[in-house]
């Protein structure tokens, strides 16, 4: 069964400014080629939600959180197996502190 994929706004904007920065500093070839990698991986997350291992920075929160690598990007997400649907929480540049992640959900 797949399941749903959600964007929080938070995560959108991460993501947009992410986008933003390759094409600023490198081309808009690049920032597309980055953002073509971060929704072919957040695709997979339909059949295979569980593929990402468990956020540790995160463990305090009532959902369980995941995150995928894509090139150097952390995708944070969590399940909802009873309403069918992975939500994308955050994603930031692995080379940033870890302290940077967004925990406010």
């Amino acid at each position: 069964m797949d399941l749903n994929i959600r964007w929080t706004d938070f995560a959108k904007k991460e993501l947009k400014k992410i986008f933003l920065y390759y094409k600023n500093h490198f081309s808009l070839k690049t920032a597309r080629l980055v953002l073509a990698s971060v929704h072919q991986d957040v695709n997979r997350l339909r059949t295979q939600a569980k593929i990402g291992p468990i956020e540790e920075l995160l463990v305090h929160r009532k959902q369980e959180f995941r995150f995928l690598i894509s090139k150097h990007l952390k995708i944070v997400y969590w399940i909802n197996i009873e309403e069918n649907w992975v939500e994308i929480v955050d994603i930031f540049d692995t080379r940033q502190n870890p302290s940077k992640i967004h925990t406010k959900r």
